[in-house]
């Protein structure tokens, strides 16, 4: 039914949201796409698992290790491989070469370390399913919908209302003003990029619990950046609009058409975007990106 149908697109779609924010936060700054997200994604990912099933943490801070990591390792791609090409003024192209060096690197070191195989997380939640009338909501579905939600909020938060979030929206509208009014543009990218990890990262251990683990989980994030892009590059909320506007649409295509034409329907629905709206639903022009 219906509803139904609506409930799985929210779960879905709130994974989505946490790996596009991360998307149109460095987008919003630097102008390029971080292809090296989805490994970001991965690796937090992974640290969920290793430290649930393995070091048997508890939830609530194995949660934010994989973040807090996930973020690390997003600043330290950022300080190594972005900042040379920063500080050298080189082409956005560089820095899309970059990112897929680091993407592709990443993806064999995950697949020589943890090895090719797919891992299932250990079973945290029961998996009875809340049932109100003849709609079933399963337990994860909902622990990530809240999960998803409550972080999204905090981000938002700390975005729009804190004065470090003010130094990144200002620096994403114009760098070199802002530069120039005393904001310190690798102190604020730096913390960009801990935000989009640390979101990647959760968005990956939520990911992983709800499916699996495996080295090449990072091709996921081809979707955010579908839903990044409908919902308007350089957006968070465009980004969180874009994403459940995706699990909508892909759930729907599974439920009435066939799962074979869910990629279709996505790639489809990005297309009709970028023919009608090249800035999506919430973007603005580049020079006013913020």
């Amino acid at each position: 039914m219906i509803l139904q149908q609506i409930v799985n697109g929210l779960s879905i779609g709130s994974v989505y949201a946490m790996i596009a924010v991360g998307y149109s936060l460095v987008y919003s700054v630097l102008n390029f796409s971080n292809f090296a997200h989805g490994e970001i994604l991965m690796i937090g990912s992974f640290m969920g698992f290793f430290l649930l099933s393995v070091l048997k943490v508890p939830f609530p801070i194995a949660l934010a290790l994989s973040m807090v990591g996930a973020g690390i390792v997003a600043m330290a791609i950022e300080r190594f491989g972005y900042r040379p090409l920063r500080l050298r003024k080189a082409p956005t192209l560089y820095f899309m070469i970059a990112a897929m060096g680091f993407s592709v690197f990443l993806q064999n070191l995950a697949i020589i370390v943890f090895t090719p195989n797919f891992r299932t997380y250990p079973q945290l939640f029961p998996l009875t399913p809340i049932t109100l009338g003849q709609v079933a909501i399963g337990r994860l579905d909902l622990v990530i919908f809240f999960i998803s939600l409550i972080s999204l909020s905090v981000l938002s938060l700390f975005i729009y209302r804190t004065k470090m979030g003010t130094a990144i929206r200002a620096t994403a509208y114009n760098y070199r003003v802002a530069s120039l009014m005393g904001i310190n543009p690798d102190i604020v990218i730096g913390i960009v990029f801990f935000l989009a990890g640390g979101t990647a990262g959760l968005g990956g251990m939520l990911f992983g619990m709800k499916y699996t683990t495996y080295p090449w989980m990072g091709a996921l994030t081809i979707k955010a950046f579908i839903a990044a892009v409908v919902g308007g590059l350089g957006s968070l909320p465009g980004a969180v609009l874009g994403s459940f506007i995706l699990g909508m649409v892909e759930t729907f295509a599974s439920g009435y058409v066939s799962s074979s034409f869910r990629d279709l329907f996505s790639y489809a629905i990005m297309i009709i975007i970028i023919i009608f709206l090249p800035s999506g639903l919430l973007g603005k022009n580049t020079s006013e990106k913020a």
